[in-house]
C-alpha cells in the first residue's frame, strides 16, 4: 500500500497519475500547506524539506516501508517498482528521463515563479513576472517542437516524462491566456490526448477531492503565507 501525502498541486498531480496508470492501491494523507501543515513535526519526519508530495510505500524494498520525496524521484521510484511507464530500451529510457528533467528543472521553476509573481507578491513585480513568463513561453516552445514529431515526450511510449509535464501544461491557457494557449497547439493535442485517459480522469477526480478538504490559498491567514514563502519575519 502506498501512503500518499500532498493536496491538489500540479507536482501531487502528477503522483496521482501515476499511482492510478500503475493501478496501484494508494491512500491519501491531505496536507494543507495554506495552514503551515507540512511543517509538522509529524510530516518533517517523512520530508524534512517540508514539501509535497512524499510517499511511503509499504512494501519497499527487502518488504520493508521505504519513503520517497520530490515528484520526479516518486515517479522514478514507482516505475522501477512496477517496471512501467519507463521504456526497456537504454536509449528510450533516457529519452524519457530527460524530458522528465526539462519538466523538473524548467517547466516546473518556471511556471512556478511565474505564479508567486503574479498570484503571491506584491505590486511592482513586472520583471519578474515578464521574465517567467517569457521562460515558460520559451520552454514550451521546445516541447512543442518534441511533440510535433513524436505522439508523447519519450517518443512513441507514454512515461512519466508525459506524467510529469502533463499538469502543468494542461493550466497554459488559464495560466497565460487563450491566445498563448495557441501558440502550442502541439502541446494542445497531446493535453486532449492525455486528457481521456481514464486513469487520468480518475487521478482528477481525486484531486478536485483533495482540493475540497484542504484551505484554498485565497482563505490563508497572512502569517501561514509569510511562513509558506519565507517572507515577512521568515525571510532570511
Amino acid at each position: 500500500m502506498i501512503e500518499l501525502y500532498g493536496m491538489g498541486s500540479p507536482n501531487v498531480v502528477k503522483i496521482y497519475i501515476a499511482l492510478e496508470e500503475l493501478g496501484l492501491a494508494y491512500n491519501i494523507h491531505p496536507v494543507d500547506v495554506f495552514t503551515g501543515k507540512q511543517f509538522d513535526d509529524a510530516f518533517l519526519t517523512l520530508n524534512p524539506n517540508a514539501k509535497v508530495p512524499t510517499i511511503v510505500d509499504s512494501d519497499g524494498p527487502g518488504g520493508k516501508p521505504y519513503t520517497v520525496f520530490e515528484s520526479g524521484a516518486i515517479l522514478l521510484y514507482l516505475a522501477e517498482k512496477t517496471g512501467k511507464l519507463l521504456p526497456a530500451d537504454t536509449a528510450a529510457k533516457f529519452d524519457a528521463i530527460q524530458w522528465m528533467m526539462v519538466q523538473m528543472t524548467g517547466v516546473g521553476p518556471m511556471f512556478g515563479q511565474l505564479v508567486h509573481f503574479t498570484r503571491f507578491a506584491p505590486p511592482g513585480n513586472d520583471y519578474a513576472c515578464s521574465r517567467y513568463a517569457t521562460q515558460v513561453h520559451r520552454v514550451f516552445e521546445v516541447i512543442d517542437h518534441r511533440l510535433a514529431s513524436m505522439p508523447y515526450l519519450a517518443g512513441a511510449e507514454y512515461s512519466i516524462a508525459d506524467i510529469a509535464t502533463y499538469p502543468w501544461a494542461r493550466n497554459i491557457p488559464a495560466l497565460l491566456g487563450a491566445e498563448a494557449g495557441a501558440k502550442f497547439p502541439n502541446v494542445a493535442r497531446w493535453v486532449a490526448t492525455i486528457n481521456e485517459r481514464p486513469a487520468v480522469k480518475a487521478a482528477l477526480a481525486k484531486v478536485d477531492d483533495v482540493r475540497a478538504k484542504t484551505t484554498a490559498f485565497d482563505k490563508a491567514e497572512a502569517d501561514a503565507l509569510d511562513k509558506l514563502f519565507g517572507r515577512g519575519r521568515y525571510a532570511a
